[in-house]
């Protein structure tokens, strides 16, 4: 007969409730370790093969991080070397990141198909022969090709890199990854940026193109060596109508964000591809309900709380991010003066801020939760914004907005990480590869919609603004001034003794526009930290789950 011989002593009731404790310990530890000898294929990843994994696949994000902005400091010498028009040279720039962000998904997935390390393996070698073409291009066609050959690389690339930690690591181990991996992400672009700056001062704008393939280079090696092959096996067949009308979604959608600020948002083009992308969409969440289970990605899932918030937080803070990037720009060039290497080195303290906010925000999660810890980080932006807002100054410069920059790093950080932990946690192990490309397309959509949205909004407070304050300035002066303070600044040498007047009024119109677009990111961010505050992802912690444990142990006694 089961059970304790009559010779057995009762364990008490707290020894009850220790061992049991320990057992659920010892089980999820067990647990935890199972993917990652899964992933493996030959046992557990020992840490030294863990901290290896984590370097290849954060110098293969930072290539892709780096490609997307690096390119932005070298448009004036593109195009007298191509002798482009500023409409190709804008294509050149932003086709990677139409390419990048159309393919995540179908990629993704197929990643997790046919194995994740020879799908990173691939995409390295197409990232970084494009990019060797793109540094020799003789014509902007040919650049122009290898940036669609870049971006298709990226999309290779990027939701891999993700899909890896996420598939190889240990659940103890893994909020730590995901906090290095996010920081690279969100701190890598303005890196990228600055190392750009750097090389076309001091070198020549093609040798931009040597640093992708540098980081692609060390990268391939490192995953040859270290990096383990995951794949999952599916009972469905590849979901191919959800990955084309995805694509086409994501390609409308994208084009009306990156094109409406140039053609205008009611100009034909703009309107087709916003019709394109709407319907596209509808029809993607269409399919993919039909498909169920055999879904490309299944939509059922955004009811969750984890994933939809941990997605809209990312839309948000990125689209912030990026927008705030927009308006500080012309502020550092117009209205300090400074160098593009010089203005892109002002980003870095925000950048280093958020790099080191990534990493302490798992150890913040497992004390406060998920849901306190995105809360607060979403807050802290939200007072970066108003002391922005509050502080920007003409005269008060670079110190005017460093408070700010600051807060603006350490809120990214701290609600970025819970919220890619969510995305990731929401989908089941073998849909690792279309969960971090989930995450990936939310950034940069976020990223195009706060460009768009932001850049839109400091133009039109600029325009509004500068009207005042141009009375007795020539006409035609006047008229190039309201275009922007780039204009204007190039114009004031033109009207004489006016010169100084036109050019305070553009600076001190900008810095009105400028508190216009930080107050409305101010009003986003109240929003978004109300909608995560009642609605986001469980708050559960490490020690919740030990006392759920334990009260569960006495309840059964």
């Amino acid at each position: 007969m089961a059970g304790p011989t009559p010779m057995t002593p009762r364990p008490a009731p707290a020894a009850a409730l220790l061992q049991h404790v320990l057992f659920r310990k010892a089980t999820m530890s067990t647990n935890q370790l199972a993917p990652a000898a899964e992933a493996g294929g030959a046992g557990v990843p020992d840490a030294r093969q863990l901290r290896t994994i984590l370097i290849a696949v954060s110098i293969a994000l930072m290539a892709v991080i780096a490609s997307v902005s690096g390119l932005n400091v070298a448009q004036t010498h593109m195009a007298v070397e191509f002798g482009a028009s500023q409409s190709t040279i804008l294509w050149i720039i932003n086709i990677y990141t139409l390419a990048l962000a159309a393919l995540l998904l179908p990629l993704g997935a197929i990643g997790d198909r046919l194995g994740r390390k020879p799908m990173l393996i691939a995409g390295l070698g197409v990232f970084g022969a494009a990019h060797v073409v793109a540094g020799l291009a003789p014509t902007a066609e040919v650049m122009l090709a290898a940036r669609v050959a870049s971006g298709i690389g990226a999309a290779m690339i990027m939701p891999i890199t993700l899909a890896v930690i996420t598939s190889t690591f240990p659940e103890d181990q893994r909020g730590k990854a995901i906090g290095v991996w996010t920081g690279v992400a969100g701190g890598g672009g303005v890196l990228g940026m600055f190392l750009s700056a750097l090389l076309v001062d001091v070198a020549d704008w093609r040798w931009l193109f040597a640093l992708p393939v540098a980081l692609v280079l060390v990268a391939l090696v490192m995953t040859l060596k270290s990096v383990p092959n995951s794949r999952e096996k599916s009972a469905h067949r590849f979901d191919t109508v959800g990955a084309l009308v995805s694509t086409v979604a994501v390609v409308g959608l994208i084009s009306v964000l990156q094109e409406g600020p140039d053609r205008g948002w009611t100009a034909p083009a703009t309107l087709t591809s916003l019709a394109v992308g709407l319907i596209a969409t509808v029809g993607f969440v269409a399919w993919e309900r039909h498909r169920r289970d055999a879904s490309l990605l299944d939509v059922r899932l955004f009811r969750e709380r984890g994933l939809a918030g941990g997605s809209v937080t990312l839309l948000v803070v990125f689209g912030v991010q990026a927008g705030i990037g927009v308006v500080l720009f012309p502020f550092f060039q117009a209205v300090l003066g400074w160098s593009g290497l010089l203005s892109t080195a002002a980003l870095m303290p925000m950048a280093v801020t958020m790099m080191i906010a990534s990493g302490l925000a798992p150890r913040l999660t497992a004390q406060i939760g998920a849901r306190s810890t995105m809360a607060t980080g979403i807050a802290l932006a939200g007072v970066a914004l108003a002391l922005m807002a509050l502080f920007v100054s003409v005269d008060g410069g670079y110190l005017s907005i460093l408070p700010g920059l600051l807060a603006m790093g350490l809120g990214m950080g701290l609600s970025m990480t819970p919220s890619t932990e969510a995305i990731t946690g929401s989908l089941s192990r073998e849909k690792q590869g279309v969960a971090s490309a989930l995450n990936d397309v939310t950034r940069e959509f976020g990223t195009a919609l706060g460009v768009a949205l932001l850049g839109a909004l400091v133009s039109a407070g600029y325009r509004s603004a500068i009207d005042d304050r141009l009375h007795g300035i020539p006409q035609g002066a006047a008229d190039t001034a309201r275009e922007g303070i780039a204009n204007a600044v190039a114009a004031a040498g033109g009207t004489g003794t006016h010169a100084q007047d036109l050019i305070h009024a553009a600076q001190q119109s900008f810095v009105d526009g400028w508190q216009q677009a930080m107050w409305a990111g101010v009003a986003v961010m109240g929003a978004l930290f109300l909608y995560i505050a009642l609605r986001g992802p469980k708050n559960t912690t490490h020690a919740a789950e030990d006392e759920t444990a334990a009260t569960e142990a006495v309840a059964v006694r």
